[in-house]
Order: C-alpha cells, then structure tokens, then sequence
C-alpha cells in the first residue's frame, strides 16, 4: 500500500515554527516590549558597553532565528514538490520546542535572560515554559491525528 508522507513536511514545520518561535521572542519580548535582551542577566544593557553587548547577541540570536526559518522554507519547498508528500501545516511544535529549549537553557540552566529581566527569575518564566509546552503538546496532537489520517495516494 503506498502511504502519504508526512515526514518532510513534518520537518519543515517543526523548523518553521522553531524559526518563528524565535522571532516572537526577539521582536516582542526584545526590541517592543525590552523586558530582556539575549545576555541582559549576564552583562546589565545600563551602560553603552553592555547595550552593544546585548545587541550584538542578540543579532547573532536573529541571525540564528533566521537561518531556522530559511531551512525550513528550503524543506517545505522540496517537500511540496513530492508525489508522496501531504502538505499541511505543523508550526505549532517547532514553536513550542523552541520555547522550552530557549526557556529552559537560557532562563533556568545559564540564567543569561529572563522574560521581565527586571522581575528576575519569576512566574514570567514560568508560564513563558507553559505557553511553549502547551503549543508544543497541540503540535504534536496535530501530528498524531495527521498521521492517523494519511490516505493512500490514488
């Protein structure tokens, strides 16, 4: 019986969703809201010198970000141009599993940020690991119900 694929486009979403995950954060919590920048709780952005520092990292994070969501458009677009492949759209895992790792690694293990850096570590981070478990957990019920209702290609 041959079966639609959902692996690439499976891939594609995850990184998409990783990619946009990562803007989210930047954008918002960054550049609109400044309530922390991506090395603020290690280097202070109260002086000229650490504002560059902060800065400059979080340009490399953006760049990162960026490189993620190019992937997974180069992902999507070669999985679209498959036979065997269903299309659809799965960011919400991506996103969710970058909101943990970014929650968990950057706010809990290295203490580099927090998401309100001036309330410290804080019920922010805290439901900032929710919010990613939460998309993370629907992503892959979505998955799942995905997988169970691959038809064979006719």
């Amino acid at each position: 019986m041959n079966r639609t694929r959902t692996g690439p486009v499976r891939a594609a979403g995850v990184a998409l969703g990783m990619g946009m995950g990562g803007f989210f954060d930047g954008i918002v919590f960054h550049q609109i809201l400044q309530w922390h920048n991506m090395l603020s709780a290690v280097v202070p952005a109260d002086t000229l010198v650490g504002a560059k520092v902060n800065m400059l990292w979080d340009g490399l994070f953006h760049a990162a970000v960026w490189l993620l969501t190019a992937t997974g458009i180069a992902l999507l677009w070669n999985a679209a141009r498959r036979d065997d492949v269903r299309l659809s759209t799965r960011v919400l895992l991506g996103w969710g599993a970058f909101n943990l790792v970014e929650g968990v690694v950057d706010h809990h293990l290295l203490h580099l940020h927090h998401v309100v850096e001036a309330a410290g570590e804080s019920v922010f981070d805290v439901l900032f690991l929710a919010w990613g478990a939460a998309m993370a957990v629907v992503g892959a019920l979505m998955l799942r119900s995905d997988t169970r209702s691959a038809a064979p290609m006719r």
